[in-house]
């Protein structure tokens, strides 16, 4: 039977309990209300008359997160780990000591809405998943019983590219396309072309070996990247997981301007397609992609995208063509379709929009 105590501003519940004949009361404090404090009592009763023991030690979230990283994230990459540290700092600021048991949902919440002061929603969201990961494994622990990361509310300040400037059209796509095939003046030009008609992350285009091109099937094989920046692993490494190892049908236009390339150019040391011995990581660079990238744009007049923006321009081409988005999410590697529809909803309202009008036009059709 539980008793409640207000103590100066908050309110504490006490749950009479007898271990081996001696009492062993349990008791926990700092609820904001009366009503806090009997909901958290219900839940400690009903697990005690499962036999489930209560979590009574403090878990500090700041430690907690730190072991569950060491924990659960061991295999990742470097950038990707890179991301989840930047999460620790931020958690060891803001509930550094703070019991992983203390914080609710509003608590939780106001440190979401200070957080999306002085960042786009979308960072916003992305702390919250990794946070939101985490607070499900101590749920499974028994650490806590509520998850307090569910349904919260995403704010941000700071204005993000819309979905629609971070790819081409499929017309600028086909002009920037014709630009390429008739004028592959350096190697970052191959690049260049390889990102547009096969839609691969720039580490995986980087990670590219003579080998991954089969031109009798006309494929390529993914299988690992390369790494380009002082956060990621030292030459050769793993895909981003488990579904970017794919083999990807290609067009026969662009195989061919590989298999000739490969013939005319002499190989390095590691096989590497992209290969640049001035740079410092040994291939063609992030910058050196994007300036060229910008000078052929700007060129044809169109406004410049990143490199990285020519992932999405390949995904929205596909689209725009209605292939599945099933495939497009396994062409991708995309590890759920959720990604792959997070990132081109615009682009499925647009087209769903269409598929109605079609699908009204077809049966109006069918009466006679």
């Amino acid at each position: 039977m539980a008793s409640f105590q207000k103590r100066g501003k908050t309110w504490q519940y006490t749950i009479s309990r007898m271990i081996n004949g001696v009492s062993k009361p349990i008791r926990k404090s700092g609820f904001s209300t009366k009503k806090e404090a009997q909901i958290a009592a219900t839940e400690v009763e009903a697990d005690l008359q499962k036999g489930i023991t209560p979590h009574l030690k403090p878990e500090p979230f700041d430690e907690y997160f730190a072991e569950w990283l060491k924990l659960y994230k061991k295999d990742v990459s470097k950038n990707t780990m890179s991301r989840y540290l930047n999460t620790l700092k931020t958690i060891q600021e803001h509930f550094k000591g703070v019991p992983i048991q203390n914080i609710n949902k509003r608590t939780y919440q106001l440190f979401l809405n200070e957080y999306g002061l002085t960042r786009a929603k979308t960072t916003t969201k992305k702390i919250n998943g990794h946070i939101r990961a985490c607070i499900k494994d101590a749920i499974d622990e028994g650490i806590i019983h509520t998850d307090f990361t569910r349904r919260v509310v995403f704010s941000g300040s700071v204005q993000t590219k819309k979905a629609d400037e971070k790819h081409l059209s499929y017309f600028d796509s086909k002009r920037l396309l014709n630009e390429l095939q008739n004028n592959l003046d350096s190697l970052t030009h191959y690049l260049i072309l390889l990102a547009l008609t096969s839609g691969l992350r720039f580490s995986e285009l980087l990670g590219l070996t003579r080998k991954d091109f089969d031109f009798e099937k006309n494929e390529i094989s993914i299988n690992k990247t390369w790494g380009h920046t002082k956060k990621m692993h030292v030459g050769f490494g793993k895909t981003k997981n488990e579904q970017s190892n794919r083999t990807i049908k290609m067009d026969a236009k662009t195989m061919d301007v590989f298999k000739k390339m490969f013939n005319n150019t002499p190989e390095n040391l590691h096989g590497l397609i992209f290969y640049c011995p001035v740079s410092k990581y040994k291939i063609i660079s992030n910058g050196a992609a994007n300036k060229l990238l910008k000078t052929l744009l700007e060129k044809l007049n169109i406004n410049p995208i990143s490199i990285h923006g020519l992932r999405h321009t390949h995904a929205s081409v596909l689209l725009y063509k209605k292939v599945s988005i099933y495939y497009i999410s396994e062409r991708l590697g995309h590890s759920a379709i959720e990604t792959t529809l997070q990132h081109y909803a615009h682009i499925v309202k647009e087209l769903r929009e269409k598929d109605e009008k079609n699908t009204v036009k077809i049966f109006g059709d069918m009466v006679i």
